[in-house]
């Protein structure tokens, strides 16, 4: 919108998806208390979530959990402003991205969806190989023209038209160690393996022998997950058991 020739810049909602991130939510928040608006969706925290959050936003809802995607496009739906940025618990919003941002918004030209590198940590270590790095993923978008997949589970910005690149970078504190990978690989299998029943997807012997040692090939060699020491042969190793466990469920799914 511009004014006396000056381009007012646009207004900027901030939704984030919640269930007990009370340790880490505060900084996620601080990363992005800049923004016109905040909008925290929580699905039955038993921590201090809310009051967190509240800190930051009075755009605090409960919402029963529907799966990854279906849950932030609620988030999507409760904002009251056309832009978008979407970031987790785990993610920190740099100050260069957050200039970039405002200065997207501020411009006349701007595409209707962007996408995000990560840099993301296994503990204190940053993992720039393994496939986990620049992994951009569309974040901010005007929902006049996106929207988040149905997914459960791995879901995505779906946009009309074309993905600008941002340069600025997500912080993406995924993992403090080997124990909250591992969780996280079990609860992933579950949503992966139901996902792919639900769409009809069967398992077959070379599901549970080629698959999971292609995917620790492709991570420790390929993706050269080699060169980042005991955490890359670490996340090679839970991405091969990850690959065997959500099929492995798929089998159990199927026989029941």
């Amino acid at each position: 919108m511009a004014e006396n020739g000056v381009h007012t810049p646009c207004p900027l909602s901030v939704v984030v998806i919640a269930r007990n991130e009370a340790e880490r939510l505060d900084d996620c928040l601080q990363s992005v208390s800049w923004a016109d608006e905040i909008v925290v969706v929580d699905s039955g925290s038993s921590d201090a979530t809310r009051e967190v959050a509240r800190r930051y936003t009075d755009k605090v809802f409960d919402v029963a959990w529907r799966g990854f995607g279906p849950q932030k496009q609620a988030a999507v739906d409760l904002a009251t402003n056309d832009w978008i940025l979407n970031i987790d618990c785990d993610e920190r919003v740099t100050p260069e991205l957050s200039a970039e941002i405002q200065g997207i918004l501020a411009s006349d030209n701007a595409t209707q969806a962007y996408s995000v590198p990560r840099r993301t940590f296994l503990g204190t270590r940053e993992i720039k190989h393994c496939g986990w790095y620049p992994d951009r993923t569309v974040r901010l978008f005007n929902r006049r023209s996106a929207r988040f997949s149905d997914s459960l589970v791995h879901e995505r910005v779906v946009a009309d038209g074309p993905v600008a690149h941002c340069r600025g970078h997500l912080l993406h504190y995924s993992f403090s160690g080997i124990g909250p990978l591992l969780t996280k690989l079990n609860y992933y299998s579950d949503l992966s393996a139901r996902q792919m029943f639900e769409q009809g997807r069967r398992c077959t012997l070379f599901d549970l022998t080629v698959r999971p040692l292609f995917a620790f090939f492709k991570t420790y060699v390929l993706r050269l997950g080699l060169l980042n020491g005991v955490e890359g042969l670490e996340i090679s190793l839970t991405t091969a058991l990850l690959t065997f466990t959500k099929y492995a469920k798929l089998r159990e799914m199927a026989k029941k």
